[in-house]
């Protein structure tokens, strides 16, 4: 297979390096094998191993075959098994990846490793601190505050809303290498971490969950889930996103966690996929042009504009097949919302979201809550949705948001803002209202 042959020329690599031939027509685990004890031999001294991304092979074929999956598996676990069979040749072993199968599956022979993801000693390994990247970048730091006319303070605001986030112990935050390098090389906010992943996988994954973006956000769990997970192949999908890397660890209440989004950059191309994926992910050309028109409409403060936009995103939605994750987050945060109410802001928040446009959905106020709070340019943009289960209740509904948009004072916090009333018929599931709210 690919994946064997991959391994074997790896394996040969390794050994060119050190001199030594290794038996080559064997299993991957046999190779191994002759290659741990070759070195180990030539050289009269314990061996270090150190292999990254150990669950790439299964990572990347999750979606096959349960048979296709089970002979990943065994291919693994005979390769894998070889560390534990060499244990007096090895000084050191040394394994990193993402999802967290230790001790089950591929690695229930390999006892003998300790797992260190959740000692507080080692949760600033894999990452950036804040303070590494002040001391280690200086002058990228000040360069691009300079290209952006801001000061560095305010740079290292930004950057740590969109690139930092990234939790292993539930105690310390990382900032993304890769997005972090790849942003002052290029000094433009975007979504790097996206390109980097598996998008088509996680898109088709939460296509066939019916997953929405909202429902995972602080979403508790207790402290065994992050311990000891599933085996990811069958794992429920906080748990398949958590150990896929698409979510991280939060503080939760008394000894427990929950799990969010690490920032800005994986939550906006979180919110696209699902996004894309409603519009279909074959005809990116219609999402780029969703998104065309909604800047636009922004930007000219056209409201019937942002009205029609919406309302086409809107009719691509299967709401039905989303109602579940609906209902399951209603339940979790423990509020009195209506399920279509909550599905309508959640796919609105996620298509803002993915349009790179920073959006907040349920933000905190002195008063109350509005449904969405949009950031554009310089301007601000506060939605109060209501939804009418029939015609004759669009007026009422009309005068209902913005009787809470005024007596709650949700432009308070937003001076200039624009206020938009928004009612939407269940029936016909479009906008059939949007008007502004004036002081």
């Amino acid at each position: 297979t690919m994946m064997r042959k991959s391994i074997l020329r790896m394996l040969s690599k390794i050994a060119k390096i050190h001199d030594v031939q290794i038996i080559t027509d064997v299993s991957i685990g046999d190779a191994l094998n002759s290659l741990i004890t070759e070195v180990y031999e030539k050289n009269i001294s314990k061996v270090v191993i150190l292999i990254d991304e150990y669950d790439k092979p299964l990572l990347d074929n999750l979606f096959k075959s349960e048979e296709q999956i089970e002979a990943i598996k065994e291919f693994l676990s005979d390769f894998y098994t070889q560390i534990k069979a060499n244990e007096e040749c090895l000084k050191f072993v040394f394994l990193t990846g993402i999802s967290k199968f230790a001790r089950v599956g591929i690695f229930s022979k390999l006892n003998n490793l300790t797992d260190v993801s959740f000692d507080a000693q080692y949760g600033e390994m894999c990452g950036y601190t804040e303070d590494e990247i002040k001391q280690y970048f200086p002058d990228y730091l000040q360069d691009t505050a300079d290209a952006m006319n801001i000061t560095t303070d305010e740079l290292m605001d930004k950057i740590r809303n969109y690139y930092d986030g990234f939790c292993f112990d539930g105690i310390h935050r990382l900032y993304n290498p890769y997005s972090t390098l790849l942003f002052f090389a290029k000094k433009d906010f975007s979504n790097y971490w996206f390109t980097s992943g598996t998008p088509k996988m996680i898109a088709d994954y939460m296509k066939d969950k019916h997953l929405t973006v909202e429902q995972f956000r602080n979403f508790p769990i207790e402290k065994d889930f992050a311990q000891n997970p599933a085996d990811i192949d069958v794992a429920g999908p906080e748990n398949f996103l958590y150990q896929s890397g698409y979510l991280t660890l939060r503080e939760g209440t008394t000894n427990d966690y929950s799990l969010d989004y690490p920032n800005t950059e994986v939550l906006n191309s979180m919110s696209k996929l699902l996004a894309m994926n409603i519009v279909s992910l074959d005809k990116q050309n219609n999402y780029l042009n969703f998104e065309k028109e909604l800047r636009n409409s922004l930007f000219f403060k056209d409201i019937n504009g942002l009205k029609s936009v919406f309302n086409r995103f809107l009719a691509l939605i299967p709401y039905d097949d989303f109602r579940g994750a609906a209902e399951q987050n209603i339940s979790i945060e423990g509020v009195r919302l209506p399920v279509q109410e909550w599905l309508y802001r959640s796919c609105l928040f996620s298509f803002l979201q993915g349009c790179g446009l920073v959006a907040h959905a349920e933000v905190h106020q002195a008063k109350g809550r509005p449904d969405l709070v949009l950031a554009y340019k310089k301007d601000f943009f506060i939605i109060e949705i209501k939804v009418a289960n029939k015609s004759e209740d669009v007026q009422a509904k009309l005068t209902e948001a913005e009787t809470q948009i005024r007596e709650k004072e949700y432009i308070k916090p937003y001076p200039n803002a624009i206020c938009l009333a928004m009612v939407i018929d269940d029936t016909q599931r479009q906008i059939v209202k949007c008007e502004e709210v004036g002081n």
